[in-house]
């Protein structure tokens, strides 16, 4: 999960596998596989950093 910055500056935390598409015009709205869209202050590429940073760090948990 990653969190970003919604335009009234509220933090929400969104699934990562739940992310259809991220679209920057110009603003940039994150659309979720389930219909709900969110207006957020990342940019499209802070987003897509975000989530490659959040599967890395998934695939790199030890669960000895």
């Amino acid at each position: 999960m990653i969190d970003v910055t919604k335009m009234n500056g509220s933090k929400v935390t969104v699934n990562t596998d739940l992310i259809e598409t991220v679209e920057e015009m110009p603003d940039t709205v994150i659309t979720l596989t389930t219909g709900k869209k969110f207006i957020i202050k990342e940019s499209r590429q802070e987003v897509k950093n975000l989530v490659i940073l959040y599967k890395r760090e998934c695939n790199s948990i030890d669960f000895k």
